[in-house]
This record gives structure tokens, sequence and C-alpha cells, in this order.
């Protein structure tokens, strides 16, 4: 793999899809009350992950562990992707803790799991970055409508 990853293009388009549909057709989801400092981080961890998930920056990744590792990195990020798509759809109209755990953890994985196959630093850092940030955000806009 080189600097361009264009899987990771790939998949950065199939996650954002969904997103974009629902920005679009919903309204934004309400972070008022959310520490300013876990919004910046997730967004830091949101952007950096989908650029390092596209391009590999020189001396920052070390490529695949295995000679298969390519394989494993395509097949399971479908996987991920299928079911993180799948979830949106099934999911669009329900609210609670349940839809926004599953849907802010499976993109989580997404890039961590990619950052580590291609041993990218940059993506494994920006992707716990948005992690702690997405799914803490995730889950207080979850758990403020229920309660």
């Amino acid at each position: 793999m080189d600097w361009f990853n264009y899987i990771g293009l790939i998949i950065f388009v199939l996650i954002m899809a969904p997103n974009i549909v629902y920005a679009y057709k919903c309204k934004a989801p309400d972070n008022e009350g959310t520490p300013a400092p876990i919004v910046i981080i997730e967004n830091v961890g949101r952007y950096g992950s989908l650029l390092f998930l596209v391009f590999n920056i020189p001396y920052t990744y070390f490529s695949f562990f295995f000679p298969e590792g390519l394989t494993v990195y395509i097949v399971v990020n479908s996987i991920l992707v299928v079911a993180y798509i799948a979830l949106y759809i099934l999911l669009w109209k329900k609210q609670g803790l349940t839809k926004a755990l599953l849907l802010s953890l499976i993109p989580s994985v997404i890039f961590l799991f990619s950052g580590i196959m291609v041993r990218s630093i940059l993506l494994i850092v920006f992707s716990l970055l948005f992690a702690f940030g997405h799914i803490y955000i995730s889950v207080r806009n979850a758990t403020k409508k229920e309660g």
C-alpha cells in the first residue's frame, strides 16, 4: 500500500454516506452541555482518522504485518461497513443507548482496526481520540434524551 489508500477512500465514502443523509434529513444532535474539550477531541479525532484512513504519511505507517494482511483488512472492514450501514437503516427511527453505542463503536473499530492493520501510528492515535470523544458524546446524548 502506497501513500494513497484507495480502499480507505471507499470505506470513508461508505461510512460518511448515511451520516450525510442523516444530517440532511434530521436535526443535528444536541451537544449542549457537552464539555468543549470533549467536542474538540472528537472532532480532531474524526478528521484525523478520516484523513489518515485515506492518506498514509511516509515514516508513520509500516504496511501489513503478514502477507494476507490486505485480504484480512478488506474482509473485516467490509463486514464492519456493511454492519454499520445496515444498523443505520434498521435503527433509523429508533433512539436510545443501543443505537448510540452501536453507531459510535463501529466507526471507532473501523478506524482503530485499519490503523493497526496498516500499522499507521497517526491513524491509531487519531482513532483513539475519536473513539473516546465520539462514544462519550453519543452515550451522553442518548442518556440525556432518555432521562
